[in-house]
């Protein structure tokens, strides 16, 4: 499937429909509106109609020719100069049209002293042209800015959504690599854990690539791979003791998939060359009206260790990245070593 977005366009294509529905209720509207006014709807109603026809010439001229070739470039003189040519012509093809089909007199509606043509007729018709103008490209240019907004909205999820994928994948790469190379020293051993390693590894990719190519999984889904994963491990070294405690409710808790794993990869990676295996302690806790779930992580280090920091490996800036553009800024991400501990504290918002 091609997610390619689009150019970003301004001739947004309004169906042709409501091109009719609105020339049509405007009719009316300036019909009965100067009907009503000058007691002659018959009259209102044929002079409208010749007013209409050069209303939207000038009106789709203005927004399809001029807006696109002068107004968008920032070509401000040429669009003056083909405003007051295109006022004249129109000024003159409204009169003469008036002239043949509605009344010799052209504006028997002048007020009492004035004729047409003469400049009080020429200002009173452009300016009336000028606001039937000006209405329809304000709503044009909203519906463009609609559309221009709705496409970048769309190409900044496309983003959003391709950034994480790609950091997605940089877990995944990572996690069995390693795991291969525990495989294979486990083969030159000729150790009986290798078979187990290969089921676990097989239910691991399992999960991997096909359940979890959606943006958010059950909680309850996450901690059973984080589970095998541990269980993993387990197979490679003799000595592992790992804790998860669970507090409130977390069945109805959907996260991002895999965002757990890089702290638990950490706890192996800084915590196994300790020659005294490794401590690990998780805690989950989601409270009633709270809508926050909260994971903390801790495990033994190795105190030799010159690559720990408090902020974690590349692993963690990885979630880092993650984090911000799943949430922007609310969540709540704590790292540091305490007591012989590199602990990490991870906040974030789930559905009510």
């Amino acid at each position: 499937m091609n997610t390619t977005p689009g150019p970003i366009t301004y001739n947004y294509k309004i169906p042709l429909k409501f091109h009719l529905l609105f020339w049509l209720v405007y009719y009316i509207f300036n019909t009965v509106r100067w009907g009503g006014y000058f007691d002659d709807y018959l009259y209102s109603a044929k002079s409208n109609l010749v007013s209409f026809f050069v209303s939207i010439l000038f009106c789709y001229w203005h927004i399809y020719v001029l807006i696109p070739t002068y107004v968008l470039k920032k070509r401000v003189l040429p669009y003056i100069m083909w405003i007051i040519v295109s006022s004249v012509f129109f000024y003159f093809l409204k009169t003469g049209m008036i002239y043949v089909f509605i009344d010799k007199t052209i504006w028997p509606e002048a007020p009492v002293g004035q004729t047409a043509p003469g400049f009080n007729h020429f200002t009173t018709v452009v300016l009336g042209e000028w606001y039937v103008v000006a209405f329809v490209s304000a709503i044009k240019l909203t519906v463009d800015w609609i559309s221009i907004k709705n496409q970048r909205d769309e190409l900044q999820h496309l983003q959003l959504q391709t950034e994480i994928k790609y950091l997605r994948s940089q877990i995944q790469p990572h996690f069995f690599f390693n795991t291969l190379n525990s495989l294979y020293a486990l083969t030159l051993q000729k150790s009986d854990n290798a078979p187990k390693v290969v089921v676990k590894l097989s239910e691991i990719m399992r999960y991997v690539l096909y359940e979890v190519q959606e943006s958010e999984i059950q909680l309850t889904r996450e901690i059973r791979y984080i589970n095998s994963y541990i269980n993993l491990e387990e197979l490679r070294c003799d000595h592992i003791q790992f804790s998860l405690n669970i507090i409130g409710n977390i069945e109805d808790i959907r996260t991002p998939p895999l965002l757990f794993l890089p702290f638990i990869e950490n706890c192996f990676k800084h915590g196994g060359s300790t020659g005294e295996g490794v401590q690990i302690d998780i805690t989950l806790k989601s409270l009633p009206g709270d809508n926050s779930l909260h994971f903390l992580v801790r495990n033994t280090i190795n105190p030799e260790d010159r690559s720990i920091t408090a902020k974690g490996g590349i692993g963690l800036q990885n979630v880092k990245r993650r984090l911000y553009l799943l949430y922007q800024n609310n969540f709540t991400l704590q790292t540091g070593i305490r007591r012989g501990c590199f602990v990490a504290y991870l906040k974030i918002p789930v559905a009510a």
